[in-house]
């Protein structure tokens, strides 16, 4: 039974991860320039998992937190400082309805781990009950 409190809390890390980079997309979902003053989009982050714990255990961990390779969008703005000669402006890859929809699967999978937990920790609290 504690492998199955490992595994389960593999998998609330690994989904905490995916929440936050979900996060990071949305916030950046408008932005044109980089951290070190660039002009370039910010590109989309995804997370890949991996079966095992990392170290050969059962459970699953972040592989990698990859960019997204998608095009980015163009927007027409002449009045944007970051705009072209023809007036059309480079946008970050992010669709903020996918990141919703990516986040609510991310929560409803943190919950079923969360869940699996509450339900590990009841039956190894009866088992102790009984050898008590």
């Amino acid at each position: 039974m504690i492998g199955t409190l490992d595994i389960s809390s593999s998998a609330l890390v690994a989904q905490r991860t995916r929440l936050d980079v979900i996060a990071g997309n949305m916030a950046n979902a408008e932005a044109t320039a980089q951290e070190d003053g660039r002009i370039e989009p910010y590109r989309r982050r995804v997370v890949t998992f991996s079966t095992g714990d990392g170290t050969g255990g059962p459970g699953v961990h972040v592989a990698e937190v990859m960019e997204d390779p998608s095009p980015f969008r163009l927007k027409y703005d002449p009045e944007h400082p970051h705009a072209d000669a023809a007036g059309n402006v480079q946008l970050p890859n992010v669709n903020i309805t996918m990141e919703y929809i990516d986040a609510l699967t991310a929560s409803r999978a943190y919950e079923a781990n969360a869940a699996m937990l509450n339900v590990t920790r009841t039956m190894l609290q009866q088992a102790i009950r009984m050898f008590a």
